[in-house]
């Protein structure tokens, strides 16, 4: 029988997130990793991509992964109409609910934010999220290198950002090396006491307002 400490001890979260996808070649690559790992994740989704690949959606649910909201276009918050915004959650959202999907998480194309987000995130129901560590893995730098760049940052409540897809900006042709991150990722967070994870609610106050995710993000092309 466990102790009453071992009954009350919560091994603290660190998420590990993915964007862009699903994508055929990747996505079922990344799930793979995750299940050698014995880690689960949550998925940001591109809504048209969902609809070409129902399947995959399937298979991360299955794989009792998170699937969230990320847009159904791809395109910055701040280049868009408040009603192109509003548009783009209708359409995305009603798209994921043909698949049992009702998103919580919504985390914008490139995480930059408009002045109307936030209500527009309200209106719908939605939870916005972005992250505490880039991983930049859209530049295709080798998986040793963004762990070393990530593993200073880490602790409990970090949201990681990965990509299992090829989004626009993108300097890469493939996610290789994300999937080859995954594993070490993992190893690297265990051994700092903590355990991967899909996105947990208590961590969306602290992200919606990350200035370094939104500022990068207006710096970087990254999706």
């Amino acid at each position: 029988m466990p102790s009453d400490n071992q009954i009350c001890r919560k091994v603290p979260r660190i998420s590990l997130t993915f964007d862009d996808g699903p994508h055929p070649i990747w996505t079922p690559r990344v799930l793979e990793a995750l299940r050698r790992a014995e880690a689960r994740a949550t998925f940001f989704v591109v809504a048209p991509l969902a609809r070409r690949f129902p399947r995959l959606i399937s298979d991360i649910l299955r794989n009792e992964h998170g699937v969230e909201f990320h847009c159904t276009e791809h395109v910055r918050h701040t280049e868009q109409s408040r009603k192109e915004v509003e548009a783009d959650v209708r359409d995305g959202l009603r798209e994921l609910r043909r698949y049992g999907v009702r998103p919580r998480f919504w985390r914008p194309p490139w995480g930059v934010l408009a002045p109307f987000t936030s209500e527009i995130a309200y209106a719908f129901g939605l939870e916005l999220a972005l992250w505490t560590e880039g991983t930049h893995d859209w530049r295709g730098d080798p998986a040793s290198e963004m762990l070393k760049r990530v593993s200073p940052k880490l602790g409990p409540g970090s949201i990681v950002l990965m990509h299992d897809g090829i989004g626009p900006g993108a300097r890469r042709t493939g996610c290789g090396e994300t999937v080859a991150l995954v594993e070490s990722l993992v190893e690297r967070i265990r051994f700092l006491g903590c355990e991967p994870g899909p996105l947990d609610a208590s961590f969306t106050v602290r992200t919606s307002s990350t200035s370094e995710a939104f500022s990068e993000r207006e710096r970087t092309v990254e999706t």
